[in-house]
């Protein structure tokens, strides 16, 4: 794997984060994570793909090591524009996207509104809930969290990315919301954890935006390339579908899938 930096650039709201590998003339790949995470649960992808293409794997507002939003209810169109404003300051013009979960709802806004920019788009993981599953995951899935000086906070978000890994929704922890896994490795829980703290007061504002967006108003406003899972696929002129499983945190697969995924994904972009 080729190996993966880390930087930070300045954007109206403060500094995104970043990670990247690769090098080359070539169109750059940008990465855009779900919640609650950040890029280092794709910091293996960005490696893998860092082999072939420039790659970025952005940290977005208030999630991570990036800077907080500046307004209280940030919809998509702020997310978007604050990755678009750290791409300008990279000096990356054109390029190809790929959107997971929370991410995906960011790419997807980016790709229909600045299709001059985006060459190509993969989504993964991107679902279609009615108005009632929307409300109820409003109020529960991602609560607002205050920092006391019990540090319930701590104690909140080990739940949190610890249960969301064995049943979904995370908070429904019953035999028919298990998604039958084992245990996530200690170390990455740890970490992932560790990532989802810095960003406690701030990360269900990202949720929250992904949950309030449109998507099935706009994904069939895609016009560019795309490459998604078969649901989404149906949904967008000429997209192609996606075979491999997604993978939306490389500490939850194995090596192989990273690659095999990489490859799928290479193959499309390089078509």
């Amino acid at each position: 794997m080729s190996k993966v930096r880390r930087g930070f650039i300045d954007v109206p709201e403060g500094q995104i984060h970043y990670r990247t590998a690769g090098s080359g003339s070539g169109v750059p790949l940008v990465l855009l994570h779900g919640a609650p995470a950040s890029s280092y649960v794709l910091a293996p992808m960005v490696a893998e793909f860092g082999k072939s293409r420039p790659t970025y794997a952005l940290d977005a507002l208030g999630m991570g090591d990036s800077s907080p939003p500046a307004v209280d209810n940030p919809d998509t169109a702020v997310y978007a524009r604050a990755m678009l404003a750290a791409l300008d300051g990279l000096g990356i013009k054109q390029f190809d996207l790929h959107g997971m979960l929370t991410g995906a709802r960011v790419a997807i806004e980016l790709a229909v509104s600045q299709p001059e920019r985006v060459r190509k788009l993969v989504l993964e993981r991107v679902s279609f809930q009615t108005a009632e599953e929307r409300d109820e995951w409003l109020k529960n899935f991602a609560p607002k969290v205050e920092l006391d000086d019990l540090g319930t906070q701590f104690n909140f978000a080990w739940q949190f990315v610890r249960d969301e890994f064995s049943w979904f929704p995370w908070y429904k922890r019953t035999a028919q919301s298990s998604l039958n896994r084992t245990l996530l490795d200690a170390s990455h829980l740890h970490y992932k954890v560790m990532e989802m703290l810095k960003g406690i007061t701030t990360y269900h504002l990202f949720v929250r935006q992904g949950l309030n967006y449109p998507s099935a108003e706009r994904v069939p406003m895609i016009a560019v390339p795309t490459l998604a899972t078969e649901d989404v696929a149906k949904r967008i002129t000429g997209a192609v579908a996606k075979k491999h499983p997604p993978v939306i945190d490389c500490g939850m697969v194995t090596a192989d899938d990273i690659r095999n995924n990489v490859a799928e994904i290479n193959a499309f972009l390089d078509a």
